[in-house]
């Protein structure tokens, strides 16, 4: 199939904007919990009504501060509370949110704030404000700063104690559906990140179908979802705002180091999160097992998980036995996995990577569906998400409605909708490269099914042609490995040359765990133990389990233990934690050498 659509479940008003939900919020659901605060006493609620008081008040401080209509402004903080309301404060103010990661060099910072023409910048820490003042003389439009854990919040009440309720309204009601809501700078895999202008429309087409296709999971009163992505990423500010429009409590976390025990306190009933969560938690769970003893337990439970979510996709259905068996590993297993989770949640939805066909049926076999999707910054997060109730597996679902996804002859996926950006700000070269005739050319490569499942395959520009000429998409083998608890990253090479090789990080969590089972020096490293037998042997497993996903042609048939870490900080991942593959190649070219040689 070549081209599927479906029809719009939600109506985009065309004169109004984002700050439209809170006002809605607090007149339709007054006393309804729409946020929840972190505090040193545990998760305080706050009501619509309170949420509405204090955004006008944070708006009134930035009015009074000089904040202008269509004015943009930086927000660098970890996901919290205090986010959220100064993303609805910036809109209330009639200004454009421009967020920036909290890990951002000053380098990073200077771009962005300065590309953007950013007149005032929120920060969250010391560090954050640091690294603004460090580039501030190169930012002739800045003229404010202000620091969360310096009062930021407190000081704009403060400030907008003047300000006129009339005031608030008159600059809430100016943007339109079509104005920007917020630039967000892409990762930047290769050069300058691009300024990506999302439109009020697009985040009321994004999140108004999702939360109408997606309705059992978005029931007021009743659900939630513990945000711990970061805000500055695009699938973070769809995690924010479609609760609101439900609307659903929103817990905001900035720390995930005790995210089992946050979970287990705030009980979501959704959790939107990375695939790298899943395998943590997977691989936690079995390493746990294994550790007390029981691993060959937990090893058949996850059999038995997999093979019933497997049967659920047969004409006939698990057997009677599978059935017994799930219910036996239920009381056993797969009960005490859903209370990592947080106990209440029967959903969730991955995004940002390929979670891997066995971690879906994984989890849809002990009882919580990953509803896996599929989106870019461009398309204001996801434009290709699972129903909850015709999921696919290995797939990432069907289009958003009242969007198309078109299959390109080259195989390219291409994308039509309201959700779409607008422009890349200041560039309108790259803008006119990646829409044309009204479609956004993505640069990934996929199939639709007779449902109009989409499957993304590879990317364009990442396709490896080996000396043979055997074209390889790198992701299918590079998921498949990474899904080992052992490796933290993989990056398949072999551009030009005869075969396949990989190079292959270590996680270091899982490392010191797995020389503890097996007798190996404690405090050993990667460093230490990359020329080991044994742990040569454990990345070989996951290099045959990548294999088994591809052709002999495309399979890996070398890899490298590396003896570091790839990181932001190294300048290997960028902020949502994609490879920089020219980096990487560039830095371990010796590694990548070494493979090859006789």
């Amino acid at each position: 199939m070549r081209e599927f659509s479906l029809p719009a479940l939600y109506e985009v008003p065309t004169d109004g904007n984002l700050t439209d939900i809170v006002r809605r919020n607090a007149a339709q659901h007054p006393d309804v919990a729409v946020v929840a605060r972190r505090t040193d006493a545990g998760w305080q609620d706050v009501s619509a009504t309170a949420f509405l008081a204090e955004v006008r008040a944070a708006a009134k401080g930035l009015i009074a501060a000089g904040v202008g209509p269509g004015d943009r402004v930086g927000l660098m903080s970890r996901t919290r509370y205090e986010w959220t309301l100064l993303d609805f404060a910036i809109w209330t103010a009639g200004g454009v949110t421009v967020p920036v990661y909290e890990t951002s060099s000053p380098e990073q910072v200077e771009w962005i704030l300065g590309d953007s023409g950013a007149t005032a910048c929120v920060v969250e820490l010391p560090a954050h404000a640091e690294a603004v003042e460090s580039v501030r003389e190169s930012l002739p439009a800045l003229k404010h700063v202000w620091q969360f854990e310096a009062g930021a919040v407190e000081e704009l009440g403060r400030l907008g104690q003047d300000v006129t309720d009339a005031t608030v309204d008159e600059r809430s009601s100016l943007a339109k559906a079509d104005d920007p809501a917020t630039i967000v700078y892409t990762s930047g895999t290769t050069g300058r990140p691009k300024g990506c202008v999302l439109t009020h429309r697009s985040f009321f087409a994004e999140c108004g179908n999702i939360v109408e296709r997606l309705r059992p999971l978005f029931r007021t009163g009743e659900c939630s979802v513990l945000l711990f992505l970061p805000l500055a990423h695009v699938f973070g500010r769809l995690v924010q705002i479609a609760p609101m429009m439900a609307p659903i409590k929103l817990g905001c976390l900035p720390d995930i180091k005790n995210l089992t025990d946050e979970l287990a306190a705030f009980r979501p009933t959704l959790i939107l999160g990375v695939p790298r969560v899943f395998e943590k938690v997977y691989n936690g769970a079995r390493a746990k097992a294994q550790a007390d003893g029981k691993g060959k337990i937990f090893d058949l439970a996850a059999d038995t998980a997999i093979a019933y979510s497997r049967a659920l996709d047969t004409p006939s259905g698990p057997s009677l036995g599978l059935k017994v068996r799930r219910f036996v590993f239920d009381k056993l297993v797969y009960g005490k996995l859903r209370a990592v989770l947080g106990g209440r949640g029967e959903y969730a939805v991955s995004g940002g990577a390929p979670l891997g066909e066995r971690l879906g049926h994984f989890f849809r076999g002990i009882g919580f569906k990953v509803l896996e999707g599929y989106g870019l910054t461009e398309s204001c997060a996801a434009t290709a998400f699972n129903p909850w109730d015709r999921m696919k597996i290995g797939t990432v679902g069907q289009p958003l409605p009242g969007s198309v996804i078109r299959i390109a002859d080259d195989g390219e996926v291409l994308l039509h909708g309201e959700h779409l950006f607008k422009e890349y700000w200041n560039n309108p070269a790259a803008t006119e490269e990646a829409l044309k005739d009204g479609w956004f050319h993505t640069g990934d490569l996929g199939t639709l099914d007779e449902d109009g499942y989409l499957s993304i395959t590879g990317r364009k520009k990442e396709i490896i042609v080996t000396a043979g000429g055997k074209n390889v998409a790198p992701a299918v083998i590079e998921d498949r490995i990474r899904a080992h608890a052992l490796v933290a990253e993989c990056m398949v090479v072999g551009d030009g040359r005869p075969f396949v090789g990989a190079l292959v990080t270590i996680d270091e969590d899982f490392l010191a765990r797995w020389c503890a089972e097996r007798g190996k020096p404690a405090g050993s490293t990667a460093a230490t133990l990359c020329e080991d037998p044994d742990l040569l042997a454990a990345i070989q497993s996951a290099v045959d389990d990548g294999n088994a996903a591809v052709s002999k042609a495309e399979s890996v048939r070398k890899f490298r233990i590396l003896t570091s870490q790839f990181t932001e900080d190294s300048g290997h991942l960028t902020p949502s934690l994609k490879l920089k593959r020219n980096v990487v190649a560039r830095d371990f070219a010796d590694e990548v050498e070494a493979l090859y040689r006789k």
